[in-house]
């Protein structure tokens, strides 16, 4: 195993890079946040639509996220790779290929993060709110969503979890990620598949485990605070 790191290691973590292009423990951590990052208003919009009262807003918003929700994210992925080079008559790289899917995919899970967490909140809340002179729009900027932001915390975390993960699926339209670049290696050594994949599983699970407890603590730092 250390022999193994040794020979690889700096592969594995940055993947060519800077003689090629970055890959690797560094683009999948760079794919999961920007995924996540670019989804997230995204998801905040299409939540709070899909908490809208008004039906002409809020039924083809939830009709998009049923969808999306419902199709395997290497669906989308190939959606990405295959339909948007034929509607905008460019092909796009890997990685933009990705990170589009990521940020379609997540946005609709986010959505649904959001539109649970202002379900959570007490009803008068908005009453009160529209009742002290607010808009709608205020009443949600203001009121609701920091208080929404409680009970969301852990699903952001989790969801952050998952699009690790699923920067996984990037190895079939060939982007150098993590799993890509293990590939990669046990092709190359060919004698060592036990080490390769358990340094890959262990990767994962370091990143993984490390954000769920980052989450656990924010989580209860949140809740020391008065409401």
């Amino acid at each position: 195993m250390s022999e193994l790191i040794d020979t690889y290691g700096v592969y594995f973590l940055v993947g060519q890079y800077p003689h090629g292009p970055l890959g690797g423990l560094v683009l999948t951590v760079l794919l999961a946040t920007l995924g996540l990052v670019l989804a997230l208003p995204l998801g905040v919009a299409l939540g709070v639509a899909r908490f809208s009262p008004r039906a002409w807003l809020r039924r083809p918003v939830t009709a998009w996220v049923w969808v999306i929700r419902g199709t395997p994210l290497l669906m989308v992925v190939f959606w990405a790779y295959f339909f948007l080079p034929v509607v905008t008559g460019h092909k796009t790289d890997q990685f933009s290929t990705m990170l589009i899917a990521l940020v379609v995919f997540d946005a609709a899970y986010l959505a649904e993060i959001v539109h649970a967490g202002l379900q959570a909140l007490p009803r008068g809340q908005l009453s009160a709110a529209l009742s002290l002179g607010m808009t709608r729009s205020q009443a949600l900027r203001l009121v609701l969503l920091p208080q929404a932001t409680r009970h969301m915390l852990p699903s952001l975390v989790n969801q952050f979890v998952a699009t690790i993960k699923e920067t996984s699926l990037g190895t079939i339209i060939g982007l150098s990620e993590l799993s890509y670049i293990a590939n990669q290696i046990n092709a190359q050594v060919l004698v060592k598949p036990v080490e390769v994949y358990l340094t890959l599983a262990g990767s994962y699970f370091v990143m993984c485990y490390g954000l769920t407890l980052l989450g656990r603590l924010a989580e209860r730092r949140l809740a020391t605070r008065p409401a």
